[in-house]
């Protein structure tokens, strides 16, 4: 097939389950506008279909993380020229396009014709070194696991205020272990009340707590300052002990 154009732009609106590209000539005119799945093959024909039609294609995406890793790293592979405009800057043009609303398409068209536009303002992307690679994938990880736990704990301490709000109160269960495995025995006021500081000492020294004694007496100490029993308490502290 012929090549109709010197160079295009190809924008691409990236995303997880599919991407949505839009190809636009020198002038701003609109040459083909698909969405693609996220899938290998489907990719490669993209890159086919841009690269039939102009003798230099030159693509922009809005993201740069793992949604777009399969994409940029076929691009990269067969050559060719890629840059990274921010999400941001996709917004803030979006409006000056006709059309209403955000649309995949819209935004994929404005990538394209930011890219076409300003041709040293934005970054070029490369495939990142396998090191890299590994250690944003480690510190994503690492960073999804710090929201589930903030989450968690979140949940913990709203379920004790419904259960006793002193005794929520007297720990950080964020940043210490011994509430935490008091919590796995003893979460109302009336368990702490019976089993004492001296015996509820005894039972998280076995279990290795830190500070076992003092624990028990700020737990102890809270439990007392609440003599009734709350509506619901005894649900709220089977979620407790599941979530401690």
């Amino acid at each position: 097939m012929s090549r109709s154009h010197t160079r295009i732009w190809v924008g691409i609106d990236a995303g997880k389950g599919h991407h949505w590209a839009v190809a636009i000539d020198a002038d701003g005119e609109t040459l083909f506008s698909t969405k693609v799945i996220n899938d290998e093959a489907q990719i490669l024909t993209l890159i086919e279909t841009a690269r039939e039609r102009a003798d230099e294609v030159r693509w922009a995406v809005d993201i740069s993380g793992r949604a777009s890793t399969l994409l940029l790293a076929l691009l990269i592979a067969h050559g060719q020229q890629v840059v990274y405009v921010p999400g941001r800057t996709v917004n803030r043009m979006s409006g000056a396009y006709r059309g209403e609303g955000k649309t995949d398409a819209k935004d994929a068209r404005v990538i394209a014709d930011q890219a076409r536009m300003r041709p040293k303002d934005f970054v070029s992307l490369r495939t990142p070194p396998e090191l890299v690679s590994t250690l944003q994938v480690l510190t994503n990880h690492r960073a999804d696991l710090i929201a589930d736990r903030v989450r968690l704990v979140n949940r913990l301490r709203d379920l004790l205020v419904g259960i006793c709000p002193a005794l929520e109160r007297a720990f950080d269960y964020s940043a210490a272990k011994g509430p935490v495995v008091m919590l796995t025995e003893y979460q109302t006021p009336a368990a702490l009340r019976r089993i004492g500081v001296k015996r509820l000492t005894t039972w998280l020294e076995r279990r290795k707590v830190r500070g076992a004694e003092s624990v028990a007496a700020k737990a102890v100490e809270a439990a007392q300052s609440q003599m009734i029993a709350l509506p619901g308490e005894k649900r709220a502290a089977k979620l407790v002990c599941d979530l401690a």
